[in-house]
């Protein structure tokens, strides 16, 4: 890879070019070449795909990748390579990669249904962080980015988690006064307040409309854990077409079968093991049927 060998030479430049070109002399050179690969350019992305964009030979790539996926920069799986716990802001990286890693297919099915933007999101302080991101078209139109922040109180997916977790740690997140992102945004505690409620009252569904980004609407409902949210699942798309209360069975099914994936101990009605200090109200399993069963007219 253009490292000097035990014998202090270096491989022929003819083993490795790039595009008529000599590689970059550096390993760091290549490293940073494949980790900007990911940035801004969705969450997954094949190894076909890597050395295009790099520029850099395959096996090249194939090797570097390996190493980075050893120290934790990169994650492989079947949909190809993504960015590694290490990649990513924030704590907690192995429940994040797991949670990642049994979300996958979810996301990717419900792009197809709907061709929207699904978001994979978890609480960090009084922010969200985009641990995933799969969308079509409109994906360019929201803001958001693979290991990026928003405010939790102002988007679909936040809503979703601080809805189920005691109101005591809202107001410790966030104090009296929220930050405002558009002209729709809460920022009042006491007016979040009433909107988790609300939530909770929807059995945990969570829309936003334009609160976070101009002509931007989303559903969202948390991945459960024993005791509280572990993340969130978002479908996002144009305000002035989406049809959101249609889409909700779609997101509350996925979350509820990522959580009995994650967590196959529970009674996958949802409920925490531990009751939160907020109502226990949530999808029984008997609930959930009848909720995928009925039209969208006589769900909500």
């Amino acid at each position: 890879m253009g490292i000097a060998d035990q014998n202090g030479t270096t491989p022929s430049v003819s083993t490795e070019m790039k595009s008529g070109k000599d590689l970059p002399p550096s390993m760091i050179e290549r490293l940073t070449l494949i980790l900007d690969a990911f940035d801004g350019r969705g969450a997954r992305i094949t190894l076909e795909q890597v050395a295009c964009r790099t520029r850099l030979p395959r096996s090249t790539v194939h090797r570097i990748l390996d190493q980075l996926i050893t120290f934790g920069w990169v994650e492989h799986a079947s949909f190809g390579y993504c960015l590694g716990r290490r990649a990513l802001r924030g704590g907690d990286g192995e429940g994040r990669s797991s949670l990642r890693e049994a979300a996958a297919p979810f996301l990717h099915e419900l792009h197809q249904q709907t061709g929207m933007v699904v978001h994979l999101t978890v609480l960090d302080g009084p922010d969200v962080v985009y641990l995933d991101k799969v969308g079509g078209r409109f994906a360019a139109a929201i803001p958001s980015r693979v290991g990026g922040h928003a405010p939790a109180h102002c988007t679909a997916g936040g809503k979703a988690i601080l809805a189920w977790i005691a109101p005591e740690r809202v107001d410790a997140l966030f104090g009296s006064v929220l930050s405002r992102s558009t002209e729709n945004t809460i920022t009042d505690i006491n007016v979040l307040h009433q909107e988790l409620s609300r939530i909770r009252q929807r059995r945990g569904v969570a829309f936003e409309r334009e609160e976070s980004a101009h002509g931007v609407a989303c559903v969202a409902a948390a991945v459960r854990g024993y005791e509280e949210p572990v993340g969130s699942i978002a479908l996002c798309g144009n305000n002035k077409s989406v049809q959101l209360e249609r889409l909700a069975p779609l997101v509350v099914h996925a979350v509820r079968e990522i959580s009995r994936s994650l967590y196959p101990e529970s009674d996958h009605s949802g409920r925490p093991r531990k009751a939160p200090s907020v109502p226990a109200d949530t999808f029984s399993a008997e609930m959930m049927d009848r909720l995928l069963a009925a039209s969208p007219e006589d769900w909500i």
